[in-house]
């Protein structure tokens, strides 16, 4: 038992990823091709994107949108979670990153279930119907966070579940010395979020933090 979230140090993290990420041949090569790029840093982690695919299958979820693709592997993960008759929509703005996605989402047989929109997110975000997705996944420029939180509040259906990647960013949000405009922008939609009355939410420490929003 314990009163306080336990600290994941590198052997608890290797026994995580041995024992828990069963993730397909396609998902891996696409990770480790990801990780060989020098912005590397931006794809989620393996544990994470098994535990968002399990939130996927366990919402039954079907229409899935995704805002911030970069090479696809939470793309991946989802889609294929969400089996049969599954629809995705991504928003993006590079073509190099998301070339590399397509590749491993032609091999994985899910590239017709995905409508890939490349322009600015305050764009096509626009674009998309009211109350169609099931499940929604934030994971873009941070300081148009609010931006993607409230259009996702319109296009999700009641009920349904939006993730939000980076709530900690790195520890920054809780040092108060720390004052950039990404930090403040997230430390400001955190705060807006626990106390929406449109949504419930829970604040998990996978990753780099992860935000669940209900939408009521």
């Amino acid at each position: 038992m314990s009163n306080k979230t336990l600290d994941i140090n590198d052997e608890l993290l290797s026994y995580i990823l041995k024992t828990s990420v069963d993730e397909s041949d396609v998902a891996k090569r696409l990770r480790d091709e990801t990780m060989s790029l020098e912005m590397a840093k931006m794809q989620i982690a393996p544990e994470q994107a098994i535990f968002m695919s399990f939130m996927a299958k366990l919402t039954n979820a079907k229409n899935y949108l995704e805002i911030g693709v970069f090479t696809g592997y939470s793309m991946l993960h989802i889609v294929e979670a969400m089996g049969e008759g599954a629809k995705a929509t991504g928003c993006d703005m590079s073509k190099e990153w998301t070339d590399i996605a397509k590749k491993y989402w032609s091999e994985a047989g899910i590239d017709k279930s995905i409508n890939l929109l490349l322009d600015k997110a305050e764009i096509t975000l626009k674009t998309l119907k009211s109350n169609t997705y099931d499940i929604a996944f934030i994971d873009a420029d941070k300081s148009s966070y609010d931006f993607y939180y409230e259009e996702c509040l319109r296009l999700l259906k009641p009920n349904s579940l939006l993730m939000i990647d980076n709530i900690f960013w790195d520890g920054a949000v809780a040092n108060m010395d720390i004052d950039d405009a990404d930090t403040r922008a997230i430390r400001a939609l955190n705060t807006k979020i626990m106390s929406d009355t449109r949504v419930d939410a829970s604040m998990l420490s996978i990753g780099d933090g992860l935000m669940m929003v209900r939408k009521l």
